[in-house]
């Protein structure tokens, strides 16, 4: 007999938060650095690199975690359409997690950009010099982590709502702090 998760795991959610920083630091280094020449656009491009990597790896990591010890059920008194939401926003959120660094990794690649990380760690190039590609793969990453932002915010607004006004207790599954009064 399985007992049901009424919260992520320890390590699920230590994955969340430590994503929930990477990314957010990640969308303002990228838009410090598109919006300067100054001499900081290098040390924000090769920590913007880095985080990238970083977050594809956590990304995955996580993904393979939340496939094999699976989440806590939505509340049944969840509306469906609510219900579609959390799904859809979740499965986006996922794609994004993954797919902004990949493109990011394949722009410089068809630019023919070195990739290389602290540490001096270099990626291969995944496609071949474009720069068709590179333009298209520019302008998908610069659209693509403005959506990503709406979602984060929305996903900050939805934990919000289930939070103070719901109190249904989706936001304490994933709360770094256990609930007041449960063990």
């Amino acid at each position: 007999m399985s007992r049901q998760l009424t919260r992520f795991t320890g390590l699920q959610r230590l994955l969340h938060w430590l994503m929930a920083v990477c990314i957010v630091a990640m969308l303002f280094i990228g838009i410090g650095m598109v919006s300067t020449t100054a001499p900081r656009y290098v040390p924000l491009l090769e920590t913007h690199k880095t985080l990238g990597a970083v977050i594809f790896v956590l990304a995955l990591l996580r993904l393979g975690v939340r496939l094999v010890l699976g989440a806590p059920p939505l509340p049944a008194s969840l509306p469906p359409l609510m219900r579609l939401g959390a799904i859809l926003s979740h499965y986006a959120l996922y794609a994004l997690m993954i797919a902004m660094p990949l493109i990011g990794w394949a722009m410089l690649s068809a630019g023919d950009y070195p990739i290389v990380l602290y540490g001096g760690i270099r990626l291969p190039a995944i496609l071949p010099q474009s720069d068709a590609l590179h333009t298209l793969l520019r302008s998908a990453h610069h659209w693509l982590a403005l959506a990503f932002f709406a979602l984060i915010l929305l996903h900050l607004a939805a934990a919000l709502f289930h939070a103070l006004i719901r109190r249904d207790g989706v936001f304490e599954a994933m709360s770094p702090m256990p609930s007041r009064g449960k063990h």
